[in-house]
């Protein structure tokens, strides 16, 4: 029998014929092949498609493309779910390079953003990318401020990027007025991101004003938490309808960085229009004895109250009585604590307040430190830290209490080892104490009653003296006595 000529032309090096050439549609077909996904045998061995396997029957529903997208079979809840199995955030970023769909829904599974770009949030960009925003901050992008800036200026309240003529500005403040994206503008904005993200619980705003606030506050009905910078009262009115705000931070003055005015007014605003707040922190403001009784008697559910670098008038000590459920209270940071207290009996006290921290305050001024420990006596937690010019005689005010379980000190240079026995000792419930770089208490000073309350604590940190602690821990090496080794560096 004659054979059937080949189809497919072999090359012959001694043969007279000339070379046959491939036609471009056998060598789009052998290109194909090999680019096939390799198949799994009954025995469970891989290995690629050959050029001599038959082709599958394009007529087979179950017969994927060479590139099809084997997840197109999930639907979008069922990806999402996968997609949102993934806690690593790089990741969520990696996987929204995949395609346009997974873009899409990766987009869904953030919660927080850091605005950077102003202009990504007034093109409607940023809630059509992430509708599901529950955590946003729009300050930074709020401040015209050089993006690719070596200077950061950054403190725990905000970040600023600063350019080389901002020190020269004239107005001592490193945020001027022009520096920041005008109210109108930041309005529109506080609109579009209000109306396209609705489950937002939490959001950081900067010279916001009444009518962005009312946006935010209708539209955004399970907002619980706010911060805003650089606002006045007027701008406050907003914040009537947040019915539900439970934790608010109102940053009126920044020391050096912006300067703004929140005084009664704001306060008595605030405090008729957020009255289930639990959390509240005023940095920077202004006010007296009517906005913190205003705040006492329409907040009825605060629990937490902190104050930072305040400017409050004398005699607003005593409206802390009207916070009745008033558990913890903080000072942060604050040049003084109440300029003329007042007399003691006028003073009133906080029945339910637990806790009561003191943080980088100046406590030279005896008269308003009693005056608060007064309104403060019945507290079960003290805590103080690095705070100027707490002496001996200052902490012996602490003996007007007499449920403390818990002591804190650290950074207090000027205490020692007697002024801080003589008020321990009092307390007939402590239980809990905790002394830190306070390097006017020597160990060699501990006398045999205080020896014995440290026996009985249930909880005691003693590091008062760092030079002590370096002695101890170098004990037995040699290093530190003279004519000894030493330490060389290279």
């Amino acid at each position: 029998m004659s054979s059937s000529p080949r189809k497919d032309p072999i090359f012959n090096p001694n043969s007279n014929h000339k070379k046959m050439i491939p036609s471009p549609d056998d060598a789009l077909k052998h290109a194909l092949l090999k680019l096939r996904p390799r198949t799994v045998s009954q025995s469970g061995s891989t290995s690629p498609y050959s050029e001599s396997e038959p082709e599958s029957d394009a007529s087979n529903p179950n017969h994927l493309p060479a590139a099809a997208d084997c997840t197109a079979l999930l639907s979008d809840e069922l990806l999402l779910k996968v997609l949102g199995k993934i806690h690593d955030r790089k990741q969520h970023i990696a996987n929204s390079l995949v395609c346009r769909r997974w873009c899409g829904l990766c987009g869904k599974l953030v919660k927080s953003i850091k605005l950077i770009d102003w202009e990504f949030l007034e093109s409607g960009r940023m809630s059509f990318r992430f509708p599901n925003l529950e955590d946003v901050n729009l300050v930074p992008a709020c401040i015209k401020s050089a993006r690719n800036s070596g200077i950061l200026l950054s403190n725990n309240l905000i970040e600023v990027r600063l350019s080389s003529g901002t020190l020269e500005n004239g107005e001592g403040l490193f945020v001027r007025k022009g520096d920041v994206v005008e109210s109108k503008a930041i309005d529109v904005g506080v609109a579009i991101l209000a109306e396209g993200c609705k489950n937002l619980r939490r959001v950081v705003l900067m010279n916001v004003s009444e009518e962005g606030l009312n946006c935010l506050a209708k539209e955004c009905e399970l907002l619980q938490e706010m911060e805003l910078h650089n606002c006045g009262d007027m701008s406050l009115r907003g914040i009537y309808n947040c019915r539900n705000l439970q934790i608010l931070k109102l940053n009126g003055n920044i020391n050096g960085v912006y300067g703004s005015v929140v005084s009664d007014i704001g306060l008595t605003i605030l405090a008729q229009g957020c009255s289930r707040l639990v959390k509240l922190e005023l940095v920077g403001c202004e006010g007296s004895y009517d906005g913190i009784k205003a705040i006492g008697q329409c907040c009825q559910m605060l629990e937490e109250l902190t104050i930072c670098d305040h400017r409050m008038e004398g005699g607003w000590l005593s409206a802390l009585s009207y916070c009745r459920n008033l558990k913890s209270l903080s000072f942060q940071s604050c040049k003084n604590i109440d300029e003329n207290p007042g007399l003691d009996e006028h003073l009133g006290s906080c029945m339910m307040l637990e806790e009561l921290h003191l943080r980088k305050c100046q406590m030279r001024d005896k008269q308003g430190v009693k005056a608060l420990f007064v309104v403060c006596q019945r507290i079960r937690e003290l805590v103080l830290e690095d705070c100027w010019g707490l002496d001996d005689s200052i902490l012996t005010s602490a003996t007007v209490f007499r449920s403390i379980r818990s002591l804190s000190l650290e950074g207090c240079s000027l205490l020692t080892t007697q002024g801080l026995e003589s008020v321990v000792l009092s307390w007939k419930e402590l239980n809990m104490l905790r002394v830190v770089s306070c390097n006017n208490i020597k160990d060699s000073e501990i006398t045999a009653e205080l020896a014995t309350l440290f026996s009985i604590l249930k909880e005691l940190k003693w590091q008062p003296d760092s030079r002590s602690i370096l002695s101890a821990s170098l004990a037995g090496t040699g290093i530190g006595q003279k004519g000894s080794r030493s330490l060389r560096w290279k």
